[in-house]
């Protein structure tokens, strides 16, 4: 297959100074780089698994909405700072 690839300068230059030391083409030493480099394979990241635990919420307790409890909270607090700093 022919086709066009751009390579940055010392990616290109190493690879023609291997050319040279190989005694063989820029293309066969392109292309068993190439090889070499899909031959290797990475190692598999190791799944991640969540491990649900209950969060022993009290009954009435929406947990849906605890963001915005936490923002009301942090309200409540910013305002009685504000009033003991007066």
């Amino acid at each position: 297959m022919r086709t066009t690839v751009t390579l940055d300068p010392d990616l290109g230059a190493r690879l023609k100074d291997l050319a040279r030391e190989r005694d063989v083409s820029f293309k066969e030493v392109l292309n068993s780089t190439l090889r070499a480099g899909l031959a290797v394979e990475s190692p598999r990241a190791k799944r991640f698994k969540v491990i649900a635990r209950p969060l022993g919420a009290r009954p009435g307790i929406d947990l849906n909405r605890a963001l915005r409890l936490a923002d009301q909270l942090e309200d409540q607090a910013v305002a009685h700072k504000l009033e003991l700093g007066k």
